[in-house]
């Protein structure tokens, strides 16, 4: 899979601009803030809906205009793909083959993207959060089933929320309500809950041995789903759903009192182990770069296992972040294989003929000059 062309217009700091793109590597060159992430970041938006950066899409929108636009052209093993995304303050819309998508979760996953910046590194460190979000964003490229019910979820949790507050001032019938509405959330949380396992399960298998490898043999890592629910790793889909109403049931009291869900897939965590060890709390800086990096070459692989197309591959500012190892790993990793799309402020500091090869754009306040 790759993009042959971008078209941004009113989308941050560009105005209207086309670019067309190599298959192998292409680097974005320029200083700060002339507009280097932001074209990364269109593209992740054009293949996921959503920004990496904020969640309010206004931002999106060029200063002084009422709407932003994203179109592109994508070759997949299938054919051909022209993807169009309007960000309005209105709402989005999709359009997949000039054919508009009735919901974003049918337009998710059409072009696939793994994301590796800065911010990534907290991946390990950072909040349950964070890792939440990472997890909801990958199984969303690969299962479009997941993305409806995760946002149904998001929808009753928001109801159910409503009513336990409402429930706190004693209103009569919210007993006969918060039941209904505890049975739906415990089907939709377990569904959620066992894909996040089935998801975590392989990622683990693809990201172990390219752990060890970049590690040098000496650290072996494992990838442990945190469930706010105690259930077997090996439950089904009925256990868990047993699972989910036996909790709630214990926690009635305790939610009704604060007025808020205690348990489900928003309070889920990841941990990553290395040789026995939590790495967000006893690991050290390499040994979580590591981690972050090996997940996210992971990610590639486990795609391609799934949809039988290698994802785009964006590294927004990374590379500095990276020692001469785990650079080298990285981009030896990818060569031949995956687009690459790279921001940076100059080449100089990477050592790798990869780069030499690439496709050189230069951004300067929000214009892209296209490789002599």
């Amino acid at each position: 899979m790759f993009l042959t062309d971008l078209v941004l217009t009113n989308y941050r700091n560009y105005e209207h601009e086309m670019v067309n793109f190599s298959q192998g590597v292409n680097v974005i060159l320029g200083e700060n803030a002339q507009g280097k992430t932001n074209m990364m970041e269109a593209i992740y938006v054009l293949a996921m809906a959503k920004s990496h950066r904020t969640s309010n899409d206004k931002d999106l929108i060029r200063w002084n205009e009422e709407y932003a636009k994203i179109e592109g052209r994508a070759e997949k093993r299938s054919g051909s793909l022209a993807l169009e995304l309007l960000i309005s303050k209105k709402g989005k819309k999709a359009r997949c083959n000039h054919i508009e998508q009735r919901r974003l979760s049918q337009y998710v996953g059409q072009l696939n993207v793994v994301m590796f910046a800065p911010e990534d590194l907290n991946l390990v460190k950072g909040s349950p959060q964070v890792r939440r979000r990472f997890i909801d964003m990958e199984i969303g490229q690969v299962s479009p089933v997941y993305i409806h019910d995760l946002g149904q979820y998001q929808k009753l949790l928001q109801q159910r929320n409503h009513c336990l507050k409402m429930m706190q001032t004693r209103e009569r019938g919210g007993e006969a309500v918060l039941d209904v509405l505890t049975e739906q959330l415990a089907v939709l949380a377990a569904k959620i809950t066992l894909r996040r396992r089935q998801f975590l399960s392989l990622l683990e298998q693809w990201a172990m041995p390219i752990h060890r490898e970049i590690s040098r043999g000496a650290e072996q890592l494992g990838i442990r789903y945190e469930p706010s629910v105690d259930v077997s790793e090996k439950a089904e889909l009925s256990r868990i759903v047993e699972a989910y109403c036996e909790t709630f049931a214990s926690l009635r009291k305790r939610e009704i009192e604060r007025g808020t869900t205690l348990a489900g897939p928003h309070r889920d965590d990841i941990a990553f182990i290395v040789n026995g060890k939590n790495v967000q709390t006893f690991g050290s800086q390499g040994q979580q770069r590591t981690t972050a990096l090996a997940v996210k070459l992971a990610e590639i692989e486990l795609i391609f296992s799934e949809l039988g197309d290698y994802p785009i591959l964006l590294l927004d500012d990374v590379l500095s972040e990276l020692d001469d190892f785990r650079q080298t790993h990285l981009l030896d990793a990818i060569r031949k294989k995956v687009q690459t799309f790279v921001t940076t402020t100059s080449i100089d500091g990477i050592k790798h003929d990869i780069i030499q090869e690439a496709a050189i754009y230069r951004v300067h306040s929000g214009s892209v000059a296209a490789p002599s």
